[in-house]
């Protein structure tokens, strides 16, 4: 990047310099005691009482209106803005007033951060602010702020408008477009919600490995990386799921994790190599058990951040109020091809995905070719929450059989706003199925398919002590908090989304 300077850029640094000769210093290390938010004092100050009389507030100057020996400023805080009041012959009664009209008028830039302490008043026209007493130079902007105007219809318009630009800078984002900030704080509302929800139950939050030396418990790309020390190929976790069972046959009887995952897979605006997924895995319990238990904590967290469950998320509206619908896989299929695919071999699966104007290669095998159809086909038309269930065997290299056709598994996918949000089983528990399954993986893997399942020998002898009969889920959290924030892009909701790499302005 380059680091040439424009006016303004030199001007603050020239404002520095001026402040340090003045025995100011731009960065002080000191603690600087504040007592109170923006948001409080609005909220707590009473006119009558002349409450709040000895309140300290910090901030990042946005504005200011000088007007001869008396002028008004706004600060801006985690909470809100807020308006001061400084009078020059108070701040400096008796010494020359020099000073402040160097330092308030011509070195304080909009951006910097100051601290001021004072009592709360309420101005001649209603507003309530800080008549200030005290006032100190906290951290010196370098760079100028993107102008933001209004226009004459009250809408704001800012100088970082441009999307890319904003998530590369989020730390700018923040303070030009604070309702940014809403965001991030409801999707620490909604992980908060989870948790409080799977804490009453008595389940335990674990960690498990990010570092892999098997990348197991998903059909994905992986991320290679190089252990130096023990001279071996490791891999960023695709998820979690093999270590929480592994807690399962050590004898915890409920656990879950929040995980960053990571995928060497494309990026668009549902998709980002990096994410947050949750995943439990409870015993003695089954996949109808974990549709019960799923579609509890959603509707909790809806009513945790809103109150309400019917909530827009863009141009529909989805009730996220329980039970949700459920409905077959393979009845899916049907219903929106016209075509029973349920006894379709892997050559006659290719044959109509041609006739319906799907692509598909020769890497791709049955359960490939039946995600495609669903995924083209199938999965937009649900945009209310919806299970989807009993899925064929193909498909679910981790999970038990059907209890009543061996051709399918005890698995559902839930659906919204016709996303995969969710996905869970009731876990292959058996470890000599759990073997074969495996290997007909290894088999996809040697026709090109690379994001089939490696074989896992370790996670294979945890299960040949014995797991007991166990329900997993995973969900994730990127997808869902863009439902309940009504965000489009997983950008949105991501502080430090991935990005290309910066081109050079020079």
């Amino acid at each position: 990047m380059s680091q040439e300077l424009n006016d303004q850029e030199i001007e603050r640094r020239q404002s520095l310099n001026e402040m340090r000769e003045l025995g100011i210093e731009p960065f002080p290390a000191a603690l600087y005691p504040v007592n109170i938010t923006s948001k409080a004092i609005k909220a707590e100050f009473k006119e009558e009482e002349k409450n709040l009389q000895e309140v300290c507030i910090a901030g990042r100057l946005m504005s200011r209106r000088v007007m001869g020996k008396a002028s008004f400023a706004e600060i801006m805080d985690h909470e809100g803005r807020i308006q001061v009041y400084l009078n020059r012959d108070e701040l400096c009664p008796d010494e020359d007033k020099t000073t402040y009209n160097t330092v308030f008028k011509k070195l304080l830039d909009i951006g910097d951060f100051i601290g001021i302490k004072g009592y709360v008043f309420t101005t001649k026209v209603g507003e309530i602010s800080v008549h200030v007493k005290e006032l100190t130079v906290l951290s010196k902007s370098l760079r100028p702020l993107p102008i933001v105007k209004t226009d004459a219809e009250g809408n704001v318009h800012d100088g970082f408008a441009d999307k890319e630009q904003r998530y590369r800078m989020r730390y700018l984002d923040l303070v030009v477009n604070p309702e940014v900030k809403d965001v991030f704080v409801s999707r620490t509302k909604i992980m908060n919600s989870m948790r409080e929800f799977f804490n009453s139950k008595g389940y335990l939050e674990v960690d498990t490995p990010v570092l892999q030396p098997i990348p197991g418990g998903a059909a994905a790309r992986p991320f290679i990386t190089h252990h130096n020390s023990l001279d071996m190929e490791m891999y960023l976790r695709i998820a979690n799921e093999l270590y929480l069972k592994r807690l399962i046959v050590g004898g915890f009887d409920g656990v879950y994790e929040f995980s960053r995952n990571f995928r060497n897979e494309g990026m668009d605006r549902t998709h980002n190599p990096e994410f947050t997924v949750m995943e439990i895995y409870v015993a003695y319990k089954d996949y109808n058990w974990m549709m019960d238990f799923t579609e509890e904590m959603i509707e909790k967290a809806a009513l945790d951040l809103h109150g309400k469950t019917e909530l827009p998320v863009g141009d529909n509206t989805i009730n996220f109020q329980r039970p949700f619908k459920r409905v077959g896989f393979l009845d899916a299929i049907k219903e929106y091809t016209g075509t029973d695919v349920s006894e379709m071999n892997e050559d006659e699966l290719r044959t109509f995905c041609t006739s319906i104007h799907i692509e598909t290669d020769p890497s791709m095998g049955k359960a490939k070719l039946l995600d495609e159809i669903f995924g083209e086909k199938c999965e937009p038309k649900f945009i209310q929450p919806t299970f989807v269930m009993d899925y064929p065997i193909e498909m679910s290299p981790l999970c038990k059989k059907h209890r009543k056709n061996p051709s399918l598994t005890e698995r559902f996918e839930l659906m919204i706003n016709g996303k995969e949000v969710a996905n869970a089983y009731s876990e292959l528990n058996d470890p000599i199925d759990q073997r074969e399954r495996f290997e007909d993986q290894l088999k996809l893997s040697e026709k090109g398919d690379d994001e089939a399942m490696f074989i896992d020998q370790d996670f294979l002898r945890a299960l040949e002590y014995g797991m007991p009969p166990t329900s997993g889920m995973g969900i994730g959290v990127d997808r869902l908090v863009m439902y309940l924030t009504n965000q489009t892009s997983i950008q949105d909701v991501l502080l430090f989304p991935q990005m290309r790499p910066e081109r050079s302005s020079s």
